[in-house]
């Protein structure tokens, strides 16, 4: 089913860590990579690191619970699950109680059970059920408005981050981030791995809303959560929000994922709901980089016809988006990043005209994709391969890597330009911008190029 994915043109894979072990991660990303090797195709990988994330302990077997009935949350095991009618259930946070007051709300599992607390001791929150259902073991619990205190990486997620190096992985997605300062100590962390993988900030509850823009700008991309981010703020407000995170990641140049619940009834369902269908064509008109499936490939019975109904929806969308104009948020402070909004316009006045760009810092094709050129490929050309990597999550960019060749440039464009005719990306006589640099009496200087792919090209 991987090989088969990969074909359908995934361009990530996002492993979830928040009940992995080491074994099992190793495992999975083994797979990907034959996976990959068999289908001759790379594709990036991302982490998905649980972060400081409140759940409930184990119980013996699950428990109906009905309006009014209490809840015992402890944070340590309790030496029974039931004090008369009473449920004593453990919670993973030693801090919870401090950090809860009387008429707090706590969400269980989704929201589908939802508790008000009553009182507060040292080591136990006492709640009274507002909204019933059946509790079971490790249920995640979200407290809307409070802000907890709980450390920004635990050490399950050092740990977890240390594997995904060590496998290669190109991407790393940090769960509930509440501040910039929580990117910068993973940051520091890579830095110390000596890692080359991104960070993705989850933005999924109250506090991170309230510290957007700060945790955008120390980001290299941003997820927008919408299943605990739904339940953390009223439903009805979630697509504007979703619209200005979408803006605000634009302003700054920052990639932007949408996710959960995208095409959910695809779990068991062959087909999509109309109201899924819209969904994900509005992230699509909204201009987010990505859109993302979960639980549908993860645990669902039609993996395979929910990629292919993302796709279907995606080009659909796309090929009937013609009131556009290039994202003016973005501030472009140097030189060359004000020559790739110039190439960008020249593209769409030319009037099917491509990009094509070469780096090997991934600056050219990012900032490009931040731009949002309407109808314009951009063909980003590397010859080092975590960066060909990192390219494939942004908007409109579809990487290659090659060799270089540093004696003759000129010969780099040559084959770049084969790469594209002989994939059928481009046929010969099309109309190219091309930027690159030429070295001039031994300084280099970037160059804006308009060119058209010859009609004898020597083999890729």
């Amino acid at each position: 089913m991987l090989r088969t994915l990969i074909r359908e043109r995934v361009d990530v894979c996002r492993i979830n860590m928040a009940h992995a072990d080491e074994a099992w991660t190793r495992s999975i990303m083994a797979n990907l990579r034959q996976a990959c090797r068999d289908e001759g195709r790379e594709i990036a990988t991302m982490i998905d690191v649980k972060g400081p994330e409140i759940r409930t302990g184990n119980l013996p077997e699950p428990v109906e619970l009905k309006i009014g009935d209490t809840v015992e949350f402890w944070t340590t095991e309790p030496e029974n699950h039931r004090d008369g009618s009473t449920l004593r259930i453990s919670v993973n946070y030693e801090g919870l109680p401090r950090d809860l007051s009387p008429g707090a709300t706590m969400l269980v599992d989704s929201g589908l059970i939802q508790l008000k607390v009553n009182d507060c001791t040292d080591d136990r929150v006492r709640a009274t059920v507002t909204i019933p259902g059946t509790m079971g073991s490790k249920r995640h619990i979200n407290l809307p408005g409070v802000e907890i205190r709980m450390p920004s990486l635990t050490e399950k997620d050092r740990n977890d981050v240390r594997i995904g190096v060590e496998e290669g992985v190109d991407l790393i997605a940090l769960s509930f981030v509440r501040n910039a300062q929580a990117v910068h100590e993973l940051r520091e962390y890579l830095c110390k791995l000596g890692s080359h993988a991104r960070i993705i900030s989850k933005i999924e509850d109250q506090t991170g809303l309230g510290n957007l823009s700060d945790i955008i700008q120390a980001s290299d991309a941003i997820m927008i959560a919408r299943g605990d981010l739904g339940i953390e703020i009223s439903y009805e407000k979630l697509p504007s929000i979703q619209y200005q995170c979408v803006k605000l990641c634009q302003k700054y140049g920052r990639p932007v994922i949408v996710a959960t619940h995208m095409l959910e009834s695809m779990i068991s369902a062959p087909v999509p709901t109309r109201a899924e269908v819209s969904d994900v064509a509005n992230a699509v008109r909204e201009q987010a980089d990505c859109v993302m499936l979960s639980g549908e490939t993860t645990m669902g019975s039609y993996p395979l016809e929910a990629v292919r109904v993302m796709k279907q929806v995606i080009q659909a969308t796309e090929a009937v988006q013609h009131e556009h104009q290039l994202n003016h948020q973005i501030a472009l402070k140097t030189p060359k990043a004000k020559m790739l909004r110039s190439a960008a316009l020249l593209a769409e006045e030319m009037g099917g005209a491509s990009i094509v760009v070469f780096t090997r810092s991934g600056f050219l094709p990012h900032v490009l994709a931040a731009l949002r050129p309407h109808g314009i490929p951009i063909y980003a050309f590397t010859d080092i391969q975590h960066i060909f990597r990192r390219l494939i999550p942004l908007w409109g960019v579809e990487p290659f890597r090659i060799e270089f060749n540093n004696a003759d440039p000129e010969m780099t464009i040559k084959h770049s330009f084969a790469k594209l005719v002989n994939g059928g990306w481009c046929k010969t006589g099309d109309p190219l911008v091309v930027i690159t640099n030429v070295l001039a009496h031994g300084e280099i200087i970037d160059t804006l190029q308009l060119r058209k792919i010859p009609e004898t090209l020597e083999s890729s």
